[in-house]
């Protein structure tokens, strides 16, 4: 079971690092919107960490 939830973690941040990279691309990339987004990264990377340390 933890394999498969951190397999998902995996995929949530990756698509969330693909939504960052669409962002800074536009012309007028919106900085709350890419704030949020590194955060959320950077959460499910604590979250990946948290259970692959046990």
């Amino acid at each position: 079971m933890e394999k498969a939830h951190v397999e998902a973690l995996e995929n949530k941040h990756a698509a969330v690092q693909s939504q960052i990279d669409a962002e800074e691309r536009r012309p007028n990339p919106d900085d709350i919107l890419l704030h949020r987004l590194k955060k959320e990264k950077l959460r499910l990377k604590d979250e990946m960490l948290g259970l692959t340390v046990h």
